[in-house]
This record gives structure tokens, sequence and C-alpha cells, in this order.
């Protein structure tokens, strides 16, 4: 039986809450369903993570082959996928990656009329994707897989992480209102630039052992 790497379990838990970045996303969910009935509400949240997760899954078990149709080795994906994230860590740390979600969801509001927003289906786009499952987390999820190689226990700890972090979404998008008020835009922005620092060493992590692996 293969050893168990409880260090995949851990990684995965603190990439996946960065990159999927529940605490961002739920004040956009709660801007796109103000005006829908809370059942309206409760559908959508279940949907977008339900969707998120397939569209993960799918990349977790399909990358492998992806690439290979590609002609990518694991190692430049490695890399590639590490620079990705460095790129996302920077723009967490200095709030761009906020600014583009928001005014997504304003475009998106733009184009339906309030009148009949509460009817309209956000969970596909723009819950699920990419808000939830957006680039840095299937370059996130197809990474660990690779790492975890034909391992299952440890696969097992990679998909445990991620779905891990989509239940914080499906319990935050649930209890929305409340907990914006809670924790307010500045405390939100804080944990946010925080959050982007450990990201950033984790994507050099990435990068290191990328350009590690095509060397030797």
């Amino acid at each position: 039986m293969d050893a168990l790497d409880y260090s995949l379990l851990t990684a995965s838990l603190v990439t996946f809450f960065v990159v999927i970045d529940p605490i961002g996303v739920a004040p956009i969910f709660a801007g796109l369903t103000e005006n829908s009935t809370p059942r309206h509400r409760r559908i959508m949240a279940v949907k977008s993570v339900l969707i998120a997760t397939v569209v993960l899954f799918g990349f977790a078990y399909g990358g492998d082959w992806l690439l290979g149709a590609l002609h990518v080795s694991l190692d430049a994906f490695r890399a590639a996928g590490g620079v990705l994230l460095f790129m996302l860590a920077l723009d967490m740390i200095f709030e761009k990656r906020t600014e583009r979600r928001e005014e997504r969801a304003e475009r998106w509001e733009e184009e339906h009329e309030p009148a009949t927003r509460p009817a309209e289906d956000i969970s596909v786009f723009p819950m699920a994707i990419p808000m939830l499952a957006g680039p840095g987390a299937i370059a996130s999820i197809m990474l660990f897989m690779s790492e975890a190689g034909s391992s299952l226990p440890n696969q097992g700890l990679v998909l445990a992480g991620m779905i891990a972090n989509l239940a914080v979404c499906l319990v935050l998008f649930l209890l929305v209102g409340p907990l914006m008020r809670l924790i307010g835009d500045t405390l939100a922005a804080m944990i946010t630039r925080i959050l982007g620092v450990i990201l950033a060493a984790l994507a050099a992590q990435f990068i290191f052992d990328g350009i590690k692996g095509a060397l030797l």
C-alpha cells in the first residue's frame, strides 16, 4: 500500500483556499443574487459548487491525457503553472484580482434587467467558471495530481483539499448576508493580501521544482 503524503493535503488545502478565495468570491455571489429569493439563492449556491467540482474533477483525471496530447511534459506544466499562480498572487497582493472579479460581475448585471435578474442562472457563468474553477484552480489540481502520481491514497488527499475548500464556498454562499456584514471590506482585503503572499511562495516552489525536474 502506498504511503500517505500528508504534506499534499496541507499544500492542497492552502493552495485551493488561496486560488479559489472563498472570502473574496462570497461578496460577488451576494451581489449577483441580491434580488433573488432565498430559494433561488440556495439553488445557485449548490449548483455553482457542484459544477465547479465536476470541472475540477475532469481536469484532475483528464489533465494527464490533455498534456500528453499536447506533448507537454509535467515539468514544463509545473513551471508554467507556477508562473500562473505567481501572477495570481501578485494580483491578490495589489487587489487587481478583486477588481477584475467585480468588473466581471458588474458587466453581467448590466446585461440583465433587474426585473429578470432573480430568475437568471448564474451557476455556470460567472460563478462556477471562472470564479470557482478558474485558471488558477485548474492549474493547481493538475499540478497536485501530478505530484500524487499513481498513488490513489495521495490523489484522495489532494481531492480532499479541493473538496474541503468548495464546501467552505458552499457554506459561505448559504450564509453570505450576515457573514459579509461580520467580516467587512477591510478585513476581507487584509486576508486576501496575506493569502497572496502565501500563494507567491507556493508558486515559486512549483517553478523551482519544474526547472529542477527539466534539468536533471
